[in-house]
């Protein structure tokens, strides 16, 4: 799909759009991702490469990315001075940018060229109706080998709360791109999520809808940021646990209070009771003070299930007793 032939009046007519290329210790990655984004052929086009404190040296890897740069497109060049993670580090490029659409594009993927002008032209001819558009994405592992298309769940029937409450969506927050307008009326996302896409597509389902444009115009990398671990030690599997179940609990409450603005409260609520339940009860069992407050906790928590209970108590209370399984792994996996 390509834009109508461009004159001057056309193209001054075309929307301001904002692509954010967020990075995070990937500087074997970002100076690729930076190339697709300079390389976007979309006239109306502001780039934002952000890094977010990253401990490697992606931050110089960008610099020398945009050196020299002369192209087009305006572009910025931003450092957090501390880690944001990415629900707030999207946040505040959000507020930052002034595009009508916003493109997200981590630092370890790769857009085409032709990204932005498709969505762009697709949006338009839904009469910018969408708050989200998602591309398919190609599947691509970490040394670079692409393989074969990605697709999102079906979007265009995700057009209210109970059709998303009854089809969680599979989505990749890879190749969104939301409009500004749903983030005037929803605000940030809360910080502590190591993901937004799930938020963003209930946002959409609320508003104006989502949208399918089924063409692979994202390389999704593999292994990177979103890749699987394998976890070695005890203390390394709890730092996981904590961070998943902070970005779970915050995720949990932003989705009641989207749900809140849209009128939708009181089922949301009703919908993420247990999710909510389990997701309070692992944060206060690791925030205790001592084991004797941990186990009140164990044993108050009665909307929990006991196994999970029992699990993330022992892991809080008493990781070493684990150090046994861990040391087996790691035996079997160096055999």
């Amino acid at each position: 799909m390509e834009l109508p032939h461009r004159d001057k009046a056309t193209e001054a007519a075309l929307p301001l759009v904002s692509m954010l290329v967020i990075a995070y210790n990937q500087q074997d990655f970002v100076e690729a991702a930076i190339r697709g984004a300079l390389a976007q052929d979309y006239p109306k086009l502001e780039i934002l490469v952000s890094d977010d404190a990253s401990t490697d040296g992606t931050y110089g890897a960008a610099q020398r990315a945009l050196q020299g740069y002369a192209g087009p497109h305006k572009v910025s060049l931003l450092r957090n001075p501390a880690n944001l993670g990415i629900s707030g580090h999207l946040s505040k490029l959000v507020a930052q940018a002034r595009g009508e659409l916003i493109f997200v594009a981590a630092a370890d993927d790769f857009s085409l060229p032709t990204r932005c002008s498709e969505v762009v032209q697709a949006w338009l001819s839904q009469d910018r109706k969408p708050d989200l558009i998602a591309t398919d994405l190609i599947d691509m592992a970490y040394d670079g080998t692409l393989h074969g298309e990605i697709r999102h769940s079906e979007l265009g029937s995700y057009r209210s709360f109970e059709y998303w409450a009854e089809h969680p969506p599979h989505v990749i927050g890879a190749s969104h791109t939301w409009t500004r307008t749903m983030f005037d009326r929803f605000g940030p996302i809360a910080p502590g999520m190591i993901s937004e896409d799930q938020i963003t597509t209930l946002r959409a389902s609320l508003l104006g809808g989502a949208y399918n444009l089924r063409r692979p115009l994202v390389h999704y990398r593999r292994g990177g940021t979103s890749g699987k671990r394998r976890w070695r030690t005890p203390a390394d599997f709890v730092r996981r646990i904590r961070l998943t179940n902070r970005s779970s609990l915050a995720e949990t409450l932003q989705f009641i209070e989207d749900a809140e603005r849209a009128g939708y409260g009181d089922a949301m609520r009703r919908l993420k009771a247990h999710k909510l339940a389990r997701e309070q009860y692992t944060a206060d069992v690791f925030a205790a003070p001592d084991n004797m407050a941990r186990l009140r906790i164990l044993l108050g928590a009665r909307r929990v299930t006991l196994g999970h209970r029992v699990r993330m108590f022992l892991y809080a209370a008493a990781p070493a007793a684990y150090a046994p399984f861990y040391f087996l792994g790691n035996l079997f996996r160096r055999s």
